[in-house]
């Protein structure tokens, strides 16, 4: 439960009193989930399937981090789950407080971060509660989302895309004091007013996923996606693969969804998609062994990808499981076409038949999050109710072992929520008319759980 102060916050936030934060005190201690320094070595020999984020992930008091020049502290209502979240919580590729130290040495404002705790999580939403010197655009009372670019931007690398900067991190994941908390630690440049027809939990679900898909696709610094483009989408249900289907369908391109399940099929179909490829159901086996890709089952994917669209092979491949699918993405794409990858979920080393490349002039481009300009117009088509949260389920605050076990054997729907300091699900609404329009958009993901669950 919430410490008395947090409590004393978490009502004015309810009550929809948010001028009475500047007046609240900020508590010296807040829960956080969090990975432990001296645990980064409990799951050695046991394989990466069978580690289990419940033992690693602890809900625990932790200080409130002291409040430096161009940040902000926000009181946490909800947060959501991502793949850096299971990868912290499996100390793989690498633990993360390797991340911390180095970040650590970069300044005495830095080595806040270097602790022997880590508080992880990249998305949330909820209430500014102090700003620190230099901080003008927001104030304490502000409702707000953020997203999880942290730079410093003190070299000229970084001023055509910021996600150039050599000191580039993903907040809760490379940075301490994320978002799977009541408290987090953000630079002002990663807030963005929150969508006022979404409760907490749904406001908190994009974040990561939304800008991620939106650079990846939209963005010139990604596939530049145009009108009429054939999108083949791995993953096309899943908390990225979600948003990167509304994103083609609504810029006018044509998905080609895989998805690994029927449940996960009406998914897609849900959100207006028509070409759905249930990879389970039609036996795709891209790999022979352990070692050995199969280009026969290559063919008869990209076979499959040319009767569903009249004879017209991917454009754009939207890759993000990586190692398993990323031979069959290079041969999918079209001659000339675009494979646009980020994430690697099923493994960082990629293998593919490079004829396929270079002899058909595809291109490989490699995507990363998205800077601060993205993340905002992505969050602006969220507000404007063009793209919807995905939200299947929550979880209290103290279950996030739970929810990030979900996430790591993928059977979970769209994006996994996280309650912090919100006492229940529903809460934070502002704009009920314009989320009457929109209900049935919201809430796709949910109607999936509920009937995968009776």
């Amino acid at each position: 439960m919430p410490n008395a102060e947090l409590k004393e916050i978490q009502q004015a936030v309810v009550t929809g009193d948010p001028e009475a934060l500047a007046g609240l005190r900020v508590p010296e201690s807040y829960r956080g989930v969090t990975v432990h320094a001296e645990e980064t070595e409990m799951f050695e020999g046991i394989a990466s399937a069978d580690k289990d984020p419940r033992k690693s992930l602890h809900v625990e008091e932790v200080p409130t981090p002291e409040l430096g020049p161009g940040e902000a502290l926000i009181a946490v209502m909800a947060s959501a789950i991502n793949y850096n979240t299971v990868w912290t919580s499996i100390f793989e590729p690498l633990p993360t407080f390797k991340f911390l130290r180095r970040y650590g040495k970069l300044s005495p404002l830095s080595k806040r971060h270097d602790l022997p705790h880590h508080v992880v999580g990249s998305d949330a939403s909820g209430v500014v509660l102090r700003t620190g010197p230099g901080v003008h655009r927001w104030k304490p009372g502000d409702e707000v989302v953020a997203h999880c670019l942290s730079v410093e931007l003190e070299g000229p690398e970084g001023h055509d895309d910021t996600m150039l900067d050599p000191e580039q991190r993903i907040w809760g994941f490379e940075t301490n004091f994320g978002g799977l908390a009541e408290i987090s630690l953000v630079k002002a440049n990663q807030l963005m007013p929150k969508p006022a027809h979404l409760t907490w939990e749904e406001a908190a679900s994009p974040g990561l996923v939304n800008s991620t898909a939106y650079r990846q696709l939209v963005s010139r610094n990604g596939a530049n996606m145009k009108q009429g483009d054939v999108v083949l989408v791995w993953g096309a249900s899943g908390g990225l693969g979600s948003y990167a289907t509304q994103y083609v369908l609504n810029g006018g391109g044509i998905p080609v969804c895989v998805v690994s399940s029927p449940e996960k099929a009406e998914i897609c179909h849900r959100l207006g998609a028509e070409l759905v490829i249930d990879r389970s159901a039609e036996g795709y086996r891209f790999w022979r062994d352990e070692h050995t890709q199969d280009p026969k089952e290559w063919q008869r994917f990209g076979a499959r990808i040319r009767e569903l669209t009249g004879g017209d092979d991917a454009d754009i491949v939207f890759e993000h499981p990586g190692r398993e699918t990323f031979g069959a993405s290079v041969y999918a794409a079209r001659k000339g076409g675009t494979i646009v990858t980020c994430a690697s979920t099923s493994g960082f080393t990629h293998q593919f038949d490079n004829r396929y490349l270079w002899m058909n002039l595809k291109r490989i481009v490699g995507s990363h999050f998205a800077n601060y300009r993205e993340s905002w117009e992505a969050n602006r088509l969220i507000d404007k109710g063009l793209i919807h949260p995905t939200l299947s389920k929550s979880y209290a605050l103290e279950d996030t072992g739970r929810a990030t076990l979900d996430v790591h054997r993928n059977v979970h729907h769209g994006k996994v929520g996280v309650l912090c300091l919100a006492p229940e699900e529903g809460l934070g609404v502002r704009n009920r008319e314009k989320r009457a329009r929109h209900l049935g958009s919201i809430n796709a993901f949910r109607q999936v759980h509920r009937d995968s669950v009776r």
